[in-house]
């Protein structure tokens, strides 16, 4: 397979400083040679969930779309975010192991890793699956579309544990300056994907149970695909099976740094499931106006998430090389980048929104409610990006703490205030979709004031660094 021999042709370069690209030459060089094919990679992860959205809106109907998109989306990224947030910690340890040159924790760190992420995928599916009935109810879900949730959901539990192993395994590549890994890994559950369900969908008449399923087996693809090349490497982040299990310095390291992040996605994914309530409240055409939504700002969410990755690896390498000069430098090239990349996808969608939006469904009134929330909402979108540069690189530094202070403040608080002040007084969905922009401003000054207080920077936790 071509993938394949990419990577044996990858190991050959096994010295840590032709690795360690991220901590050497042009910062915005090195960000984009990254970036782009984390992009690619990310933007074919979307493509699980927007294919899915597609067909069952297209071929099954609105409260399908509803079902896979909308309060069931909120919550399973509620589950999946808490754990992603997590295991962040894991993906800023390697790579400031990395830069340091330190090969055994390096190794020993990626098999507490990927072990972490088997267990607490078992635990996820075990309580998700539990939770499920309750937590729909919580949220309001339309009655005509509980049956179809519940479906869905159920199904989609069960690649758990698939899923939070691929997705080490992925953070694992790129931790080390290794974006196309994951890219390739990508393309081929993608495209298993989408053949799947065209078949369980179209073919077999299966509804959201054909779309779960074919998530489930593209998601057992990309397992075992990332599990493979992990364990063929011939470098410090080879895996070998027998070696997997916790190393106790390692997992409190890599918790103490990834529960903030945990908590910080839990919260704030708790303040979009009680958006997704209020929204819920205005029925079925609104929850599947704000579903199709979902889709297109999935792919802005793309991009500055994306940049978030690359900058928290680029400040993880480089801070464990304790090149703190390449930090600061890194902020106003990627905040730059990300201006610009904003800006463009926001003039994109304003002009191209309503053709968009026809992919999705074919009922007007469903695409005139998405077009409302896409002209309030994507002009503010340029207010989030200091957010990610900013929390990328002082997270990457191993300053988790702060970062999840201000998120808690500006999304629990401020959301929360928002929705039981305003809301009541001015009860449209313009008025509850305010408390997004609102938040966003107000949480990148703060990252703002910090950043240039530098005390981030001061909090540093030294990284061993072997004798040559």
């Amino acid at each position: 397979m071509k993938f394949f021999s990419v990577t044996r042709r990858a190991q050959k370069y096994r010295s840590p400083s032709a690795e360690n690209a991220m901590t050497e030459g042009v910062i915005w060089k090195s960000l984009l040679k990254f970036f782009f094919p984390l992009l690619m990679g990310t933007l074919f992860q979307q493509l699980y969930n927007t294919v899915d959205a597609i067909i069952v809106g297209r071929f099954v109907g609105k409260e399908a779309l509803a079902a896979v998109g909308g309060g069931t989306a909120v919550y399973l990224n509620l589950l999946i975010s808490f754990f992603v947030g997590l295991t962040s910690g894991a993906g800023i340890i390697i790579s400031q192991f990395f830069g340091a040159r330190n090969e055994s924790e390096t190794s020993r760190s990626v098999h507490t890793a990927i072990f972490l992420c088997f267990v607490g995928g078992l635990i996820m599916t075990i309580g998700g699956l539990a939770a499920t009935p309750w937590v729909l109810r919580i949220i309001k879900t339309p009655e005509d579309i509980m049956g179809l949730s519940l479906t869905y959901l159920n199904i989609f539990f069960v690649s758990m544990v698939p899923m939070f192993m691929y997705n080490m395994c992925s953070s694992i590549m790129r931790a080390v300056g290794n974006a196309k890994g994951p890219l390739y890994i990508l393309i081929a559950a993608v495209v298993t994907n989408i053949a799947l369900d065209l078949l369980f969908v179209v073919a077999f008449g299966w509804g959201v149970a054909g779309v779960a399923w074919a998530t489930v087996v593209s998601q057992a693809e990309s397992m075992i695909l990332s599990l493979a090349v992990l364990a063929r490497s011939k470098t410090s982040v080879r895996l070998q099976f027998r070696k997997l299990g916790f190393t106790p310095h390692i997992l409190i390291k890599m918790l103490r740094l990834g529960l903030p992040g945990g908590i910080q996605s839990t919260f704030y994914c708790l303040s979009n499931m009680i958006i997704q309530t209020a929204i819920n409240s205005f029925g079925t055409i609104t929850v599947a106006s704000w579903a199709a939504f979902g889709k297109i700002d999935a792919i802005f969410w793309t991009l500055v998430s994306t940049m978030g990755v690359a900058v928290t690896t680029f400040s993880g390498q480089n801070y464990g090389a304790r090149k703190y000069d390449r930090l600061k430098k890194c902020m106003w090239q990627a905040m730059l980048i990300t201006f610009c990349m904003t800006a463009s996808c926001t003039g994109f969608f304003l002009l191209t929104g309503q053709y968009v939006f026809r992919l999705f469904t074919t009922e007007a009134v469903v695409v005139a409610g998405g077009m409302q929330i896409l002209r309030f909402l994507a002009p503010w979108w340029v207010s989030y990006v200091a957010i990610e540069v900013l929390s990328g690189i002082i997270r990457g530094a191993g300053d988790s703490f702060i970062p999840m202070v201000i998120t808690l403040f500006c999304v629990c608080v401020l959301r929360l205030v928002w929705l039981f002040t305003a809301v009541p007084h001015w009860n449209t969905i313009l008025t509850v979709l305010a408390c997004y922009p609102i938040t966003w401003t107000t949480t990148s000054i703060l990252f703002l004031i910090y950043w240039f207080s530098e005390k981030w920077l001061h909090k540093r936790e030294q990284i061993s660094i072997p004798q040559r």
